[in-house]
This record gives structure tokens, C-alpha cells and sequence, in this order.
């Protein structure tokens, strides 16, 4: 229920509050004095995007708040939806600065259109001429028998089972296409598998190759050297491992005359265990050392080998080449399993196909069981409104799956005697529709959850008793709803626990539009002029006086 609405600095509004009583609220007022101007601040609250030229002075930011409370309409889980701190009292708060840039908050969190969208869609219900336009449309109708047989829980498990569906369908389809582009490439992808398998390459394998191509092709030289250093070493007449030995016996001889000889006696023991053992290194690895032409011309050829596979790959190690031999080792799996993976997700597409199907098929045998009673009741009431010859009728046709089942809906209408039924688009009047979209939200009053039912002008070409009979179901719906109501008549007018009137202050420079609650002397003028003009009668005045009273 909204329980408080503060509009500054929109449109013509300079500064407007107003607090909506819980049942039916009235506000009347003068054409263009701003009453619509309110309806489209409404919109801003509920998620519509901001028009450019709403400020009224631009030197200053517009704000529009609206205070609802929702505790009884069990929103906290849609609040959490969207990350939102929930509160038995929903503040929602719009800001639109004079270059049109829009903020939104929710209980002072700055949100988005969207999720003012979701929950505007749980706090208010508009009626509008656009909404009456809407009434043509087959979806808007669709979603009126839904409401009407109380579908949501089944329309919620079509919905999620046809999103299934799709999704199978997808990846069925995904599939097929994967497969023609992979049976393109499946010869080539087989022929560079096959050559990287049949190389059979090795983490490491090129690091050592080039190493011991570098010693084979140097083999003659490494020797040479080798040798060399065991000349010097141990095997020439003059060699270190003698010269080493020599010291040392000299430095033994003095030994005994002081500790720092000693020392350098053991530093050259050490010395001479170190050469020792590099001499037998030495002629290791002069035994490893040996000149092998087809050695050579093997590593040569392996390293040939990947070098050209590199080059055909674009890489520079065997590591990349591994990575590329595995994913071409899945793609010529996938090409072995592809067959298999298509018709399962052949099959799953088909499981949730005819689950689709199920629920749709229960689904439109529930809106068809409310058909008649619906016509019914929409011809009984738009007989009280005046309109005893009124048919309706409701057309079902079968359709493809979509989003919303397997039916589309004509609702066809007739407002004369003997003139058969047509779609609304071409059988209503203006009048016609308004009293015709009357009928079905007092209808859907009892069907939805929906708080605040806001209806814009409703009445338009009714008059007399019949608008006396739309009142008395104004005043019906607001036992159960708040109802705010924008009029032009005063049998309308009349009935209204809370009466606001719009007008036109131009005691300044600039003109702007102001609301206020009407007391019961002032309604009853209020009301005699809706009947007598500017200057009402007393017998206008008396009619205003029997018009509130039978309220």
C-alpha cells in the first residue's frame, strides 16, 4: 500500500505530498492542471526511464519517494533477489538531475531499473489509456486467463521446463554444427596427430639432443683437449700431479718447526686428493669422447625433425608441441564420439520437449476451463455498466511452443445486439474499452496479490446511473485494495473515502501545479462544480450534498 508520495521538482509539480488513505482515493481536478503529471511520477517509481524535460527548475534536482507498506505481501525473498535490504516499510526514491542523468534507491541502496521494475510490478497496478490499448494485445490477454485460473505455479513450471527445453535444443544444435565444421577438418587434424604421435617426442628430449650434437660434431677437438689436460695434469715429464707431490715432501721436512707449515702441507694433501680425482674424470670422459658419424647424423636428423614440427606448429618448444598433440588427440576423440554425443543430446531434447509439452498441454486445459465462466462474468458486469447487449467471447488457438505455451488467445467482443463478435482491436470504442477494461480488473481484483490499483481517468463516456454502478465497484474493489482513482465525474467523485484536488497555482512568475485534501465543505463545492460549472446552483450543491451522502 502506498502510504506516503512526495513528487519536488517535476514537470509542473514544484512541490507536491500527498498520504493515500487504505481504500478508495479520489483526486479531481481540471484538465492540464497536472493530475496525469502524477501518474508519470508514479512510473518513475516503478521503473520507467526518466524523459529529458521532466525538471522543473533545473537549478535543482528532482526527487520522487514513495513509502509503501508491504509487510503482508511476503516480498523479502525478491528483496534479497536483488540484494536489497528488506524492511516492512519500502522506501523507493528516484533523483534525476536537470541533464536527465537517473538514480534509484530502494530503502537508501542505490539499485537498478530493472529490479524497480520486478518490485514495482508487487506494489502497484496502473491503469492507463496505453494499458487499455494493451488490452488488443493476445499476450496481454493470455496473461488476463492466467490470472483469472489462478495458473502462476503451473505457468512458472512450463516456463522453467520450455527454458530446458530451449537449452537442449541449443546444445543438440550446438552439437550438429560442431560436428560439420569437425568433419571438415577431421582429415587434417588426423594427419598432424598421427605425425606428432609417431614422432613420439619427450619433455627434455630437445635440450639434450643439441647437447650432444654440439659434442659429437666437436668430438675430435673435445679429445685433443682432454688429453691435453691430462698431459698437464698427470702424464707428461713435468706434470702438476708430480710438482703437487714434490711440495709437499718439501714442506713435511719443516713441518715440525712451526704449525703454519703444517697446515700448508695438509692444504696441499687436499689439493693433491682434488687433482687426483679430476685426472680420473678427465679420463672418463676422455673414454666417453669418441668420433661417431652416424651418431651424429641421427641427432641431427631427430632435432631436423622438430625443428620442422615447431615450425609447422609455430612454436619453439617440445612442451607447446605436447599441448597441441593433446588437443589434437581430443578433437580426433571428439570426431569418434561425436556421433554418440549428438544423439543424446538428441534424445535429452526430445525428454524435454514432451515435458514442455505435458505442462503446456495442462496448461492451456486450464485457461480453456475458465473461458465461459470468465465471458460470463465480464457479460454480467458490463450489463450493469450499461452495456446489456455486450458479448464476449474467447478464441483459442493452437500455436507452436513459446514462452507462454501453446495458445494464443483472441478475446472478441461485441457491444450491440446481433452483431457478431471481432477482436478488440477493431469492435471497442473508446467508452466501450474503458468499461470493458473496468470489468476485467474488477475481475482480477480478487485474482492478484497486487496492493494499489491506480486507475487514470476509467470513466471516460460513461455517465448517469452507470457511473453511479462503476463507483459502487470502485468501492467494492477498495475493500480489499487501496484505489486511487482519477476522475472527471462526481458520482465517481462522490464515493471516495479521501478526496485530493489538483490545480494550477499562478501566484508566481511560474506556474506550477499543487494537491490538496479536500475538507467535507470544500469536497462538496468541489463536487457541485464537477456537476454545475464554476458557479454551481444550490440544486448542484443539493445533488453534491445526496451524491456524498449515499456514499
Amino acid at each position: 500500500m502506498l502510504s506516503n508520495l512526495s513528487i519536488e521538482n517535476y514537470a509542473l509539480i514544484r512541490q507536491l505530498r500527498i498520504k493515500p488513505v487504505s481504500s478508495l482515493n479520489i483526486i479531481t481536478g481540471e484538465t492540464g492542471a497536472g493530475k496525469s503529471i502524477m501518474l508519470g511520477a508514479l512510473g518513475l517509481l516503478l521503473g520507467k526511464r526518466a524523459e529529458t524535460k521532466v525538471v522543473f527548475d533545473e537549478s535543482r534536482k528532482c526527487i520522487i519517494e514513495g513509502v509503501f507498506d508491504v509487510k503482508a505481501y511476503e516480498m523479502k525473498a525478491l528483496f534479497e533477489a536483488y540484494d536489497l535490504d528488506y524492511e516492512n516499510e519500502c522506501i523507493i526514491r528516484r533523483e534525476i538531475s536537470a541533464n536527465g542523468k537517473s538514480r534509484a534507491f530502494i530503502n537508501d541502496t542505490p539499485t537498478t531499473l530493472d529490479a524497480l521494475k520486478a518490485i514495482g510490478l508487487r506494489l502497484m497496478d496502473i491503469h492507463s489509456q496505453h494499458e487499455t490499448l494493451a488490452l488488443g494485445n493476445n499476450i496481454y490477454q493470455l496473461q488476463i486467463l492466467d490470472i483469472i485460473a489462478g495458473n502462476k505455479s503451473l505457468l512458472e513450471a512450463y516456463q522453467q521446463a520450455y527454458s530446458a527445453f530451449r537449452e537442449k535444443q541449443r546444445i543438440h544444435q550446438d552439437l550438429i554444427e560442431e560436428g560439420t565444421q569437425i568433419s571438415k577438418e577431421a582429415d587434417y587434424n588426423q594427419f598432424l596427430f598421427e605425425e606428432l604421435d609417431k614422432a613420439q617426442l619427450q619433455n627434455g628430449e630437445q635440450e639434450e639432443l643439441e647437447e650432444e650434437l654440439s659434442r659429437l660434431e666437436h668430438a675430435e677437438e673435445i679429445k685433443t683437449k682432454l688429453n691435453e689436460a691430462l698431459m698437464i695434469s698427470d702424464q707428461s715429464e713435468f706434470n702438476a700431479s708430480s710438482m703437487i707431490q714434490e711440495l709437499k715432501s718439501i714442506l713435511s721436512s719443516i713441518s715440525s718447526y712451526g704449525k703454519n707449515y703444517d697446515n700448508l702441507r695438509e692444504r696441499l694433501e687436499s689439493l693433491q686428493i682434488e687433482l687426483k680425482d679430476i685426472v680420473n674424470e678427465l679420463e672418463t670422459e676422455d673414454g666417453k669422447v669418441e668420433v661417431d658419424p652416424q651418431r651424429t647424423i641421427e641427432c641431427q636428423d631427430r632435432l631436423n625433425l622438430i625443428y620442422k614440427l615447431q615450425q609447422k606448429h609455430q612454436v619453439s618448444s617440445i612442451e607447446e608441441l605436447l599441448v597441441i598433440y593433446d588437443d589434437l588427440g581430443g578433437k580426433v576423440l571428439r570426431v569418434s564420439n561425436l556421433d554418440e554425443a549428438i544423439e543424446e543430446a538428441a534424445k535429452a531434447e526430445a525428454e524435454a520437449l514432451k515435458k514442455a509439452k505435458d505442462l503446456a498441454i495442462k496448461l492451456s486445459e486450464s485457461r480453456i476451463s475458465v473461458t465461459k465462466k470468465f465471458s460470463s462474468s465480464v457479460c454480467e458486469l458490463l450489463a450493469e455498466l450499461g452495456m446489456p447487449n455486450a458479448t464476449v467471447e474467447v478464441k483459442r488457438t493452437e500455436t507452436a511452443l513459446n514462452s507462454n505455451g501453446c495458445d494464443s488467445i483472441d478475446i472478441l467482443f461485441s457491444a450491440n445486439k446481433g452483431i457478431a463478435p471481432s477482436p478488440l482491436k477493431q469492435a471497442a470504442s473508446g467508452g466501450e474499452f474503458s468499461r470493458l477494461m473496468f470489468a476485467i480488473k474488477y475481475i482480477l481484483a480478487d485474482k492478484t496479490a497486487l496492493p494499489t490499483i491506480v486507475f487514470d481517468e476509467i470513466d471516460t463516456g460513461i455517465s448517469g446511473e452507470i457511473a453511479i454502478k462503476m463507483a459502487q465497484m470502485m468501492q467494492k474493489m477498495a475493500s480489499n485494495h487501496q484505489v486511487i482513482t482519477i476522475t472527471h465525474l462526481p458520482q465517481i467523485a462522490a464515493k471516495g473515502a479521501a478526496h485530493y484536488f489538483v490545480f494550477k497555482d499562478e501566484s508566481t512568475s511560474t506556474t506550477s501545479s499543487q494537491i490538496k485534501l479536500l475538507s467535507a465543505e470544500d469536497r462538496v463545492r468541489e463536487i457541485a462544480e464537477m456537476i454545475g460549472g464554476k458557479n454551481p446552483s444550490s440544486t448542484a450543491f443539493d445533488s453534491a450534498k445526496e451524491l456524498i451522502g449515499s456514499r
